[in-house]
């Protein structure tokens, strides 16, 4: 039994129960799912749910009563062999061992599709992450939003939602401008302004435009060998920047231009749009949005007395554009420095006349890099930071995507890149890879002894106590795919196969797939390894829902 089986076999109790008159509620007041968990401890048996103390309430009933009266007819339902009560109306449910080790089967016969949902079909979602500027390699802050967005998508993409992953790509504005005066400066042989960039980088894509340039760019006025620096600069920079994320494993759907928003009219039209709503308004020659109407702590210049657009006038334009093409929902994932963000996007939807729950903007912590003790201050060739391309050369595409993803990316991160290198359990990335392994490992021995799995299945057989245990991590697969999806943490992915991989370590230290000495083969066999692919299927899942690999040998 899973556990969607076992919900919906809860869902049925109370139905009836309704149907019969014992519980004074409407169908309607039901959820659609009935949420189980696992106990926290293994002794309560196998899967607990409070949906007694929900429902309590509105029934006008007692918590205990009502699991009590819901107790009585779970006990009758085949495959469960006890139900209790618990505290003020948790029902902790133990199956019978054949009705727990059919989930072994199940998740076989489902394959990639395991843990799958339909939770937010319907639902189009904009993804925004990593939009890191085209002035320089993409710094590990950014390399942290590009492994949890991209995790991110993929998780929501698990549980129905059509997810589209879009980069914003700045190339509008200041920042460029001192960008083309840095490459032009170097080319001519000079230091940087002030105000500039440096770093091994800048040198490398002066060299390359004027490489790349069919005239003498250096003889050109000043004007335009600095606009030629830029758009050429630009060009060759965020290329750089796609082929990075894409090695990295994270390609976008779409690469939005900034200055495209200028270019074309939208930031006038979106300006002139909230001009005559009355949500901009005229003060000391500026235009501001009444962003404080709205929950911002201040109100936001978006054309400035000089004229000149202030960069919330893109993000006001954009958002309007993403709505036009049919979003439901705007998901940014931005930096630490961008807390000021929430309240203003929020504002720009309700402005526009949107909810302001149209718009979610997730912030992701800092990230220092630690080697031999002590914290890694820069890249040699960006000269200022630690980049992608350091962490990645110095660990590998799947030990920094695991690492920059398993913490909440809301809290800043230390990684060790000793133990990142670490061929032992105390590497959590090498700890579920080799969990994997170690399953095929296990498949490729009983091939090997003749145990296949098409031979003979007999769940009752799988009643060690390391077997109930195991079976339970593995139905808790979906709880925690949708858990993630709904709280937008990719990192509970990771923390759930790292349990996976001890509980399935633990039960391959006391159980055999294969047979021992002289044993014959038997079902029992047979049977565990539909436990042993069971495992293999939700570890690859898992970890492709990070993406990162599964190898088959380590």
């Amino acid at each position: 039994m899973t556990p969607d089986e076992l919900s919906a076999a809860i869902r049925a109790c109370l139905a009836a129960a309704i149907s019969d008159g014992e519980l004074p509620l409407t169908p309607d007041a039901l959820p659609r799912v009935i949420h189980v968990e696992r106990p926290r401890q293994r002794e309560h048996g196998d899967w607990s749910t409070n949906v007694a103390m929900q429902l309590a309430k509105t029934a006008g009933v007692a918590p205990r009563a009502l699991a009590e009266a819901l107790a009585s007819r779970l006990r009758r339902i085949p495959g469960v062999a006890e139900v209790a009560v618990a505290g003020p109306g948790f029902l902790n449910i133990s199956l019978q061992a054949a009705a727990a080790g059919e989930l072994a089967r199940s998740i076989v016969q489902a394959g990639p599709s395991y843990g799958r949902t339909d939770q937010l079909a319907g639902l189009r979602i904009n993804l925004e992450f990593v939009s890191a500027n085209p002035t320089g390699p993409i710094h590990i802050g950014g390399t942290r939003w590009a492994a949890v967005g991209d995790s991110l998508a993929r998780v929501l993409g698990a549980v129905g939602a059509q997810v589209t992953r879009e980069y914003y790509f700045n190339d509008h504005g200041a920042q460029v401008d001192r960008f083309a005066r840095s490459l032009l400066a170097r080319a001519r042989g000079e230091e940087p302004p002030e105000d500039g960039y440096g770093g091994q980088y800048i040198s490398e894509v002066a060299d390359a435009v004027v490489a790349g340039a069919a005239i003498d760019v250096l003889s050109l006025p000043e004007d335009e060998a600095q606009e030629l620096f830029r758009s050429r600069g630009v060009a060759l920079m965020f290329e750089e920047i796609k082929s990075s994320l894409h090695e990295f494993g994270v390609d976008f759907d779409v690469y939005f231009h900034e200055d495209d928003l200028h270019e074309s009219g939208a930031v006038d039209a979106a300006v002139a749009e909230l001009k005559a709503s009355g949500h901009l308004y005229l003060a000391d020659g500026a235009w501001w949005l009444r962003s404080t109407d709205y929950g911002d702590d201040k109100d936001r210049v978006v054309i400035k007395s000089d004229g000149q657009p202030a960069y919330i006038a893109g993000d006001l334009a954009y958002f309007k554009d993403k709505r036009a093409r049919g979003f439901d929902l705007c998901i940014y994932l931005l930096g630490a420095d961008h807390h000021g963000y929430i309240a203003r996007l929020k504002a720009a939807a309700a402005a526009f006349g949107d909810d302001p729950d149209t718009v979610e903007v997730l912030i992701g912590q800092l990230v220092n890099l630690v080697k031999d003790g002590q914290p890694l201050r820069m890249s040699k060739r960006a000269g200022t930071v630690v980049t992608m391309e350091d962490l990645v050369s110095a660990v590998g595409i799947d030990a920094a995507r695991y690492a920059l993803v398993r913490s909440s990316a809301d809290s800043t991160l230390d990684i060790d890149l000793d133990l990142l290198t670490k061929a032992t359990n105390d590497n959590p990335v090498f700890y579920v890879q080799y969990a994997h392994a170690r399953t095929v490992n296990v498949g490729r021995n009983a091939a090997d002894l003749g145990v296949a799995r098409d031979d003979g299945f007999d769940p009752s057989l799988l009643d060690h106590a390391s077997e109930a245990v195991l079976l339970g991590v593995l139905g808790g697969y979906s709880r925690v795919v949708g858990q993630a999806a709904e709280l937008r943490e990719p990192h509970r992915i990771a923390r759930y196969l790292e349990e996976l991989a001890g509980a399935y370590h633990k039960w391959y230290d006391q159980r055999h797939v294969t047979p021992v000495g002289d044993e014959p083969v038997g079902d029992v066999h047979r049977t565990r390894l539909w436990l042993n692919d069971a495992t293999r299927t939700v570890l690859a899942n898992g970890l492709g829902l990070l993406g990162v690999g599964a190898p088959e040998r380590m």
